[in-house]
């Protein structure tokens, strides 16, 4: 009886050895998919409640219990979760006496890093009302159609942009768009100051009445860009690389998000006896490189790096839990009974999935790349696009392996190895990512294409060596009788587009070259990129110092090539 006894209880003990060796992410994986299970049933209870459940309610229940703890760190400056209560409370008052919002209005927001951010969004959400985030980079068309997009009829702006503000004020004004700048004067006719009005307006609580029709579904933010999260959280108006480290020292940082180009942008500052001198544990982010994760670690220290995939419309995500070296993710056997989600061949050159004979999708191997696809359920559901029907219906793949699914189209081209770890390998379509922001290459053709020589453009990424993404090129064919104006080129870029979306380098050509369904062909041009030794085309490359396009030379190219030139 007890040998057996023995031979049982060793079994038991041995088990778990001989699960990690024939599988060995078989307890992480059940880890991470119990976590992701239990924060889904939160979230169902959440909105189950009456009244629900929100962001806005866990910030109260913050300044219930610590309402003295610090909430935004900011320059000098430090904010409690009480002093942001009570502001975001002057905020919701008066957008709701004063401008008359209610739940379910929208209110535009133009700003840079600031602590306004936070207690202004608070206020909304007291009111019921959206915010929508505009990036501040974006002038002219692309601001009036971001604004237009949101729904809005309130625009909260810096005074800082006074000068974007200005540019588009009789488009804004054409649609009774009230403008206020969060200042305690205005010098633009058109546009009130908000601060001297919100000092004199009361901070007393409001009343859930102002919210009641706010459900779980209902909207409390749009965005343009990538967002961040946290508890307490320390702002910089811009990112400076050399002053990183200082201040994550200053505030005494424990984890930082970041974009690959980010964590890149600090192992190029010069090395320096302190670097490992913080309190920096964990860094979650996306899109950083493998060997820039090495580096890092190497510099700064052994910090827990969680590299992520997922994108705010997108119904999919993926988490490196594990922290393998270059990956986004895993392909969790449990999440996959769960969610239905497959990589699929796609003709990059056709741009669009390779179908077979009976029409249907077809699924990649592991090991071989493929588009994401994610299957539209209520479970995954896909909300879409504010404003954006036509851009909504787009990213939808309809008649994927059987008739009458529909799918998410990611846009993402991924790869998943053989033991399951996933890999981003590029960005299909119109859209590519340079210094950290997406640029849509229509809506810089768009802006190109109004300059008078132009009569057609081709706009896309090319890769660059050393860095993140891709930078932003242009083939153009010139009007007949027109000449290339390389200052008359420069001037209208900057005057329309933000410095990550102005094309870098541009190309001439006779004819651009299009697809049996008419759209421009891209792929060998961004593999031609810009070397002027293997192109035979008229180059220019964008100078900011001599405020034009100028010839693009070898020397150029050997410059930015060996980092001697920055972009």
């Amino acid at each position: 009886m007890l040998p057996a006894i023995y031979t049982a209880v060793a079994g038991l003990l041995l088990l778990p050895l001989l699960v990690n060796l024939c599988c060995p992410y078989f307890f992480q994986d059940t880890g991470y998919f119990l976590k992701v299970v239990g924060v889904a049933r939160r979230v169902r209870s959440y909105s189950r409640r009456r009244p629900v459940r929100t962001i806005l309610t866990a910030f109260l229940e913050r300044v219930r219990q610590t309402p003295n703890k610090p909430f935004v760190l900011f320059q000098d400056e430090t904010l409690s979760y009480a002093q942001v209560d009570r502001r975001s409370n002057q905020a919701a008052r008066l957008l709701h006496d004063r401008l008359g919002l209610r739940q379910g209005d929208c209110v535009a927001v133009f700003l840079a890093n600031e602590p306004a951010y936070v207690w202004l969004w608070m206020g909304m959400l007291k009111l019921g009302c959206a915010m929508a985030c505009l990036n501040y980079n974006i002038r002219a068309k692309s601001l009036i159609h971001c604004f237009q997009c949101s729904g809005a009829k309130v625009l909260l702006a810096s005074p800082d942009l006074h000068a974007a503000i200005e540019e588009v004020l009789p488009s804004l004004k054409k649609d009774d768009v009230t403008i206020y700048y969060l200042s305690r004067t205005s010098t633009t006719d058109g546009v009130d100051s908000l601060l001297d009005r919100l000092d004199e307006t009361s901070d007393e609580p409001i009343p859930e009445s102002w919210r009641s029709d706010v459900d779980f579904a209902t909207p409390a933010l749009y965005i343009y860009t990538s967002g961040t999260t946290g508890a307490t959280i320390a702002l910089r108006t811009k990112f400076s690389a050399s002053q990183f480290w200082e201040d994550c020292r200053k505030y005494k940082v424990t984890v930082i998000q970041y974009i690959g180009e980010l964590l890149r942008y600090l192992c190029n500052v010069p090395e320096k006896p302190n670097d490992r001198d913080h309190r920096v544990r964990k860094a979650i982010g996306n899109g950083l490189r493998g060997d820039v994760w090495r580096e890092f670690l190497r510099r700064f220290g052994d910090i827990q790096i969680y590299e992520f995939y997922a994108a705010t419309e997108g119904n999919i995500g993926f988490f490196n839990y594990p922290r393998k070296i270059g990956a986004i993710g895993r392909q969790n056997f449990l999440q996959k009974k769960a969610i239905s989600y497959d990589l699929i061949k796609y003709d990059v050159e056709k741009d669009e999935p390779v179908r077979d004979g009976n029409g249907y999708c077809i699924k990649v191997p592991k090991g071989e790349v493929g588009l994401l696809i994610c299957k539209i359920t209520h479970l995954t559901p896909f909300s879409g696009y504010a404003g954006g029907k036509a851009q909504t219906e787009k990213k939808k793949l309809r008649d994927v392996f059987k008739k009458g699914d529909v799918y998410f189209n990611s846009g993402d081209l991924l790869l998943i190895d053989h033991e399951n770890f996933i890999y981003f390998h590029d960005r299909i379509g119109d859209t590519f990512r340079w210094k950290g922001e997406n640029v849509a290459t229509t809506e810089v053709a768009d802006i190109v294409g109004l300059v008078e020589f132009v009569q057609e453009v081709n706009v896309y990424g090319v890769p660059v060596p050393g860095h993140e993404g891709r930078i932003g090129m242009a083939s153009i064919r010139i009007k007949e009788d027109h000449e290339f104006d390389g200052k008359k080129l420069y001037k209208h870029v900057s005057e329309y587009l933000p410095s990550y979306a102005r094309p870098r380098f541009i190309r001439l050509q006779d004819t651009i070259e299009i697809t049996g369904t008419f759209k421009h062909r891209k792929v060998t041009l961004v593999e031609e990129g810009f070397n002027p030794a293997v192109i035979k085309d008229a180059l220019y490359f964008l100078d900011d110092t001599e405020k034009m396009y100028i010839p693009m030379t070898e020397d150029i190219y050997n410059s930015i090539s060996d980092k001697s030139l920055k972009l």
